[in-house]
């Protein structure tokens, strides 16, 4: 089978191209939030590679956040719009489950727990937990966190905390089974396992109603006047 990949839910844009569950191409770039002027060249050259290997896509697969709304709706906007124009399947993958793949990739003890963060606001992070397995232990949840964030789940087991939302936590969770991961981010590469996974159990979303999982509801403000 073969997929493309797109990852956009944070600061990071990039595309990828499986066969058969390894990675045959790769565009990234992490220089800041440049999806709408990156996404479209970085498919441009991942099709023009797929042609050169005479391949055909069999489906997409695009992160579905938690995430930027900007970023996740660049994404899933062009995720769909490929899909309807090549009737292909749309697949959609946690963003958090795809930084703990990432993590994963780090040899780390295999009794210790994952838990990715994306950063909200002030202190409030958007977070799950998962096992060795990329299993969901915890659902994704808005957490605001104080010194005693997730005690009693670190008073069973070591957790390994990364992502954006980790940086501004590291002097606030520092109960002796907290360890942190530095540069941890989504990235299209590792969505590679988890779409091929939808794919063969055929689990896709609908190409036309599907919407990504923002961090916040998106909203305007009318300031208020000043008498």
């Amino acid at each position: 089978m073969t997929l493309l990949h797109i990852e956009t839910s944070t600061n990071v844009c990039s595309v990828a191209l499986s066969l058969d569950g390894s990675c045959i191409f790769l565009k990234e770039n992490r220089e800041g939030m440049n999806h709408a002027t990156m996404l479209s060249p970085f498919i441009e050259e991942a099709f023009q590679f797929l042609q050169k290997q005479n391949g055909k896509l069999d489906a997409l697969a695009v992160s579905g956040g938690p995430g930027s709304y900007t970023g996740l709706r660049i994404g899933v906007s062009t995720a769909k719009g490929l899909c309807y124009g090549l009737n292909i399947p749309l697949i959609a993958v946690s963003t958090l489950q795809i930084m703990t793949l990432a993590a994963m990739a780090i040899k780390l003890d295999k009794n210790i727990l994952y838990c990715p963060m994306i950063d909200a606001r002030r202190m409030e992070v958007y977070a799950a937990f998962y096992d060795v397995n990329a299993e969901i232990v915890r659902n994704i949840q808005a957490d605001i966190i104080d010194s005693e964030s997730y005690t009693e789940i670190l008073s069973k087991s070591e957790v390994v905390f990364f992502g954006n939302g980790a940086d501004k936590c590291k002097t606030t969770l520092t109960h002796p089974n907290a360890q942190f991961i530095d540069d941890i981010y989504p990235t299209a590469k590792f969505m590679i396992p988890l779409a091929e996974k939808e794919f063969k159990n055929s689990t896709f979303v609908d190409v036309a109603y599907f919407e990504p999982f923002y961090l916040k509801e998106f909203h305007t403000t009318t300031p208020k006047s000043i008498n």
